[in-house]
């Protein structure tokens, strides 16, 4: 017998890549279940399968740096604490210090769907009843026609694990001008957040303040305390931007909007701000 759930939940993350570096990913989870009936008639019930299963992945990735075994560079956990210091793209850096919750080992060469699928797979299987055989999940993006932008961040003030400072989403963006929608802007702005880290002035210190990790000359120094710990960062100044203001998706979507009105002065702007799939914020200037 098969049970299948669409859409079980989204797995908001960001993941390295040895060119790409932290790039914020959004994908929904689609599973499959493959098992005899219990004594209750069912494979498994729904509410298990919504309420375990989402806990799962939820714990084990979601809201966290995952992490390949072919880092260009070095990852070592200590006293549940985790260090990462390295190379991505042609003369890319990054740094970071957290702790070990904050981050998801992979064991592959590199982070995919597949491999973050055979991850979860070996993570969801031991804790199923013995009449589940089989599962198969399917990971995908939201599939869209418009502009997106995969962005990284980490919220200090949030109580729950968007406190993380390296996680992110892939994020659609809406941008219009006196009700008329600009793709052009929109455009615009998705490549010029393309795998970007939006950093939060008020966690930026210099690089010399830094006390677990070590930053380039090129780099922008973060960090800050939160509920689940202290946090560092390095990473380059070419792949970061530096808001004003925290990068909650509401603040995001403002500092948009107040920018596009810069260079459209006589225009009423509107943002449409997506984080990951579903859910975000708008704003008007």
């Amino acid at each position: 017998m098969i049970l299948f759930v669409d859409a079980l939940t989204v797995i908001d993350f960001s993941y390295f890549c040895n060119k790409r570096g932290p790039v914020g990913e959004s994908w929904i989870a689609d599973l499959t279940l493959h098992g005899d009936l219990n004594n209750e008639s069912m494979v498994l019930d729904f509410a298990l399968v919504k309420k375990q299963i989402k806990r799962i992945i939820d714990d084990t990735i979601d809201h966290k740096l995952a992490i390949p075994k072919r880092l260009n560079g070095t990852c070592s956990i200590e006293n549940e604490q985790v260090k990462i210091d390295a190379q991505f793209g042609e003369e890319h850096h990054i740094a970071m210090y957290a702790p070990e919750q904050a981050v998801c080992l992979i064991d592959a060469e590199t982070v995919n769907e597949q491999s973050v699928i055979e991850f979860l797979k070996q993570q969801i299987m031991p804790k199923m009843p013995e009449n589940v055989k089989d599962i198969d999940i399917e990971l995908r993006p939201e599939q869209t026609s418009s502009f997106y932008y995969h962005y990284s961040h980490g919220l200090k003030k949030h109580d729950g694990n968007c406190q993380r400072i390296v996680h992110g989403h892939r994020s659609l963006i809406g941008i219009s001008l006196d009700n008329i929608v600009m793709p052009r802007l929109q455009k615009e702005w998705s490549r010029k957040w393309e795998d970007i880290y939006l950093g939060s002035e008020e966690d930026l210190i210099n690089n010399s303040e830094l006390k677990h990790i070590k930053a380039l000359d090129s780099d922008y120094a973060f960090s800050y305390t939160s509920t689940q710990g202290y946090f560092e960062l390095a990473i380059s100044k070419a792949r970061c931007d530096l808001l004003p203001c925290d990068t909650t998706v509401e603040c995001i979507a403002d500092y948009l909007a107040t920018e596009i009105k810069k260079t459209h002065p006589d225009n009423a702007v509107k943002v449409k701000a997506f984080e990951g799939v579903g859910k975000g914020a708008i704003a008007y200037a």
